[in-house]
């Protein structure tokens, strides 16, 4: 057991998702767990449990004493009765294993539906508080270039001087005089009636805007009101994700042997449970080697790919210049903004497409497109498996229908590390990556934010 535990610690060490020993004390003050435990068991509290319907004392019976050693499937193998009982309780906890990762996973899809839809309500909020507050600062304008203009006017209308005009004309004593100042008359009329024209579209212009204001106001109220739901939608899914994680780490790193030592057991042949131990050691041999391959592979593309992606044509060849990079190879499909509908039995596309999607094939490395810390990896919604990434000053990142995860929420990454890999999770017609930009909560067009640094 010392020796599993040393070399769990050392493959911690080795792919850097180890967690601090900050976390160690937070999470588990004596336990002795795996590294796959470790990097989620802080979601597996007895309160997040008991709300998946997964109990505190289920998950207790499932720790590692709790399984069935080979010594104890040879010792059942020797007598009929005892190996009845072996059958029936190694059958109770592949069942429950089963259960309890069936459970959580749709306990993860309630949550993460939840945090999507809060996420989409709060941008539309935040879409409508912005604009606005631009038609709100668009009428001010004009407010402010009438009123301008009508000051022009009456400064016209002074020089002209419209009470010396009209005691002229009294005075006249020339029909031409007189016809010279009747045109001044007229002339001074029509700026009078173009004054008082400017000077109402002015106070139009001035209320119109205030209003706006006054409903700029309220949406940013709302805006911040249905981002706190959306921020504490987001905390429940990422629990709700990491003890879906959990329960089908526990179920892989279980199920197959306790499958193995059932057939070990009902098996009526000469063959014996060491033959059945060696095959599943060499099972779990040939799984740890493809492990480390796709890791070793995932680090020679992120070293020979910096750019994290190829230009928009295909490939895999790096693009980006200073601290950004392109998030993924592949041809952009899909542009931010308004687009065609597409749907199929199961739901629309949105009409309003808050990102790009890139595709470069299924499985394909998805890259950070600058450097920062995970604030969620998770399912969500409609978004699939989704990852977002807090940049600082106000700026994130967002990447959605992934097949799988590279990274996990608290983990620092830098830009152009693998963070995930394509796939087709949540509402998506093929594999891709969704990629979306935030400004300070609020998503904006990518293609010319990611091009103004020269990663597009």
């Amino acid at each position: 057991m010392n020796e599993q535990v040393k070399a769990d610690a050392a493959a911690s060490e080795e792919c850097g998702c180890a967690p601090t020993p900050a976390e160690r004390r937070a999470f588990w003050p004596s336990a002795k767990v795996t590294r796959r435990g470790a990097i989620t068991v802080g979601a597996l509290s007895a309160i997040t449990l008991t709300a998946f319907g997964i109990t505190a004392g289920s998950n207790a019976a499932l720790a590692e004493p709790g399984y069935p050693s080979w010594d104890d499937v040879q010792r059942a193998k020797a007598n009929e009765a005892a190996k009845g009982a072996e059958i029936t309780r190694i059958e109770g906890l592949i069942q429950t294993l089963t259960q309890q990762a069936a459970a959580a996973e749709q306990a993860a899809r309630v949550a993460g539906d939840e945090y999507y839809a809060a996420q989409q309500a709060y941008f539309e909020a935040a879409d409508r508080a912005d604009t606005l507050q631009t038609q709100a600062d668009e009428q001010a304008k004009i407010a402010d270039e009438s009123s301008r203009k009508a000051g022009q006017v009456a400064t016209q209308l002074y020089r002209t001087g419209g009470d010396q005009a009209a005691l002229e004309l009294f005075l006249s004593k020339s029909s031409d005089g007189a016809d010279d100042l009747l045109s001044r008359l007229g002339s001074m009329d029509k700026l009078l009636e173009y004054n008082r024209t400017v000077a109402d579209t002015a106070a139009a212009a001035r209320d119109s805007a205030q209003h706006l204001s006054d409903q700029a106001k309220s949406a940013r109220d709302e805006r911040d009101r249905l981002q706190k739901i959306a921020e504490d939608k987001m905390v429940k899914a990422q629990a709700a994700s990491d003890a879906a994680q959990a329960a089908l780490d526990e179920k892989q790193n279980n199920l197959q042997t306790l499958q193995t030592q059932l057939a070990a057991l009902k098996d009526t042949t000469t063959a014996t449970v060491a033959g059945y131990q060696q095959g599943e050691a060499v099972r779990k041999a040939r799984e740890a080697a493809e492990a480390e391959a796709r890791r070793k592979a995932a680090e020679e593309a992120a070293k020979n790919n910096p750019g994290g992606g190829g230009g928009g044509g295909g490939g895999t060849g790096g693009s980006g210049s200073g601290a950004w990079r392109r998030p993924s190879g592949g041809r952009i499909t899909s542009y931010y903004g308004r687009r065609h509908v597409q749907c199929t039995t199961g739901y629309c596309s949105s009409r309003e497409h808050g990102g790009i999607d890139i595709a470069n094939g299924c499985g394909a490395p998805i890259y950070a497109a600058h450097s920062g810390t995970v604030d969620f990896a998770g399912y969500n919604g409609g978004y699939g498996n989704y990852t977002r990434i807090n940049h600082g000053g106000g700026i994130g990142t967002g990447y959605g229908h992934q097949s799988q995860f590279a990274v996990r929420r608290g983990q620092y990454v830098n830009a152009g590390q693998v963070i995930g890999y394509a796939g087709n999770t949540g509402n998506s017609f093929g594999c891709h990556v969704h990629f979306e930009v935030y400004v300070n909560g609020s998503r904006v067009d990518p293609y010319p934010f990611m091009t103004a640094r020269g990663a597009l």
